[in-house]
């Protein structure tokens, strides 16, 4: 099984838990998604990243604030949610700041994917989320890509 159909696996599965159809997020929303596969080296820097198998280096703020341990679970993958099923969940996901300080003796090489909505897409709560929250959007409409060029050219400001 190939990076996109475990993607869109994992995806429709998420559309089911909020409510919706499986097919929620094809067409217009997901169905030609922009995608990203980076390969990253890691020597000991703090940054954002996935897990590896053998080294704890990933951490997530929980809602206290704290930064606490992710340890790795042989044979798994992290699944990060993002800023865009956030908005279209209207909060019921929301994206988990993370980050990696690896404090091990091995170089760490990532491998990362990343399963985006169609790049021009305007994302906005679904009305399906919004009744199961309350009945009032919590986010204002969002197109993809912009979102996308601002989050890139401000990733790695010093």
């Amino acid at each position: 099984m190939g990076d996109l159909d475990l993607s869109r696996k994992i995806i429709r599965g998420i559309a089911l838990a909020l409510g919706g159809s499986p097919e929620e997020f094809e067409g217009e929303r997901a169905g030609d998604p922009f995608w990203v596969l980076r390969i990253i080296g890691y020597p000991r820097i703090l940054t954002l990243v996935n897990q590896d198998d053998g080294i704890t280096a990933l951490q997530v703020k929980n809602s206290s604030g704290e930064w606490i341990s992710a340890p790795p679970v042989p044979g798994t993958f992290v699944c990060n949610i993002g800023d865009m099923l956030k908005i279209w969940s209207n909060g019921v996901y929301d994206s988990t700041l993370h980050r990696v300080i690896n404090n091990s003796p091995k170089y760490r090489v990532c491998v990362a994917f990343f399963y985006e909505p169609n790049f021009d897409v305007g994302v906005e709560p679904l009305d399906f989320c919004v009744k199961r929250t309350g009945g009032a959007k919590k986010f204002e409409r969002a197109v993809y890509g912009e979102h996308l060029v601002t989050k890139v050219t401000t990733n790695f400001v010093m």
